[in-house]
């Protein structure tokens, strides 16, 4: 899309990448409306939390589970300067599948992961790419006891990789790791390996859903 052609489908009052992820979730969704949590203060008037908005489905493929997606790691609004640029901003949204136990799951603390994860990469001026490593220096879910305390990041087996009008955004899905699959992997690490695992994963795991009670 030239400048000319943005300038004459868009306004400023356009959030031309948010509508770009709403449409690819939509086709995933289409009668669902999720929860969606944004933080009080936008990051860009002085707020904490960085990620503009993540949205929380209920999904029941392959098995019940959360599928979070964020917004705020592409340029989600009107932008001139970044019409036909290559990557959308970070090139990236975080997507998170977690497996649903009960009718009582609280879903929030995954949202409060996601915005620490977003300080990470905009504070130390970092991004994330298909089957890099993080380690969450303790359980994922703070308090709980699980053994998932990594996350390795996929392409998002339903929401894949899209075009915008600002670039590309890949959907990464954080994968969560056990502790000793996470140092396996650092002994030695590589791209190779990590995808070695989580192809692994797969066979049982075809979403790579986390499961917090996972050993």
């Amino acid at each position: 899309m030239t400048l000319k052609e943005y300038k004459k489908k868009y306004t400023e009052e356009d959030s031309v990448g948010w509508d770009c992820i709403d449409t690819v979730v939509e086709k995933i969704y289409p009668e669902q409306n999720p929860q969606h949590y944004a933080p009080q203060l936008p990051f860009a008037l002085g707020g904490t939390e960085p990620i503009d908005g993540i949205s929380v489905y209920i999904s029941n493929a392959q098995e019940t589970h959360f599928h979070y997606i964020s917004y705020g790691f592409s340029e989600l609004y009107y932008n001139e300067e970044s019409v036909g640029e290559e990557y959308s901003k970070l090139g990236f949204e975080l997507t998170f599948r977690l497996k649903k136990h009960s009718d009582e799951d609280n879903s929030n603390w995954a949202c409060n992961l996601i915005q620490n994860l977003g300080k990470y990469v905009f504070n130390k001026e970092k991004w994330f790419e298909e089957y890099h490593l993080i380690p969450a220096n303790g359980p994922i879910r703070t308090a709980y006891d699980t053994v998932i305390t990594a996350l390795a990041f996929v392409i998002d087996k339903e929401l894949g990789v899209i075009d915008t009008p600002h670039g590309e955004v890949q959907f990464l899905q954080m994968v969560g790791l056990t502790t000793k699959e996470y140092h396996e992997l650092k002994e030695n690490p590589s791209t190779n390996k990590t995808k070695d695992l989580l192809d692994k994963l797969k066979e049982s795991n075809p979403l790579l859903i986390t499961d917090l009670e996972r050993k």
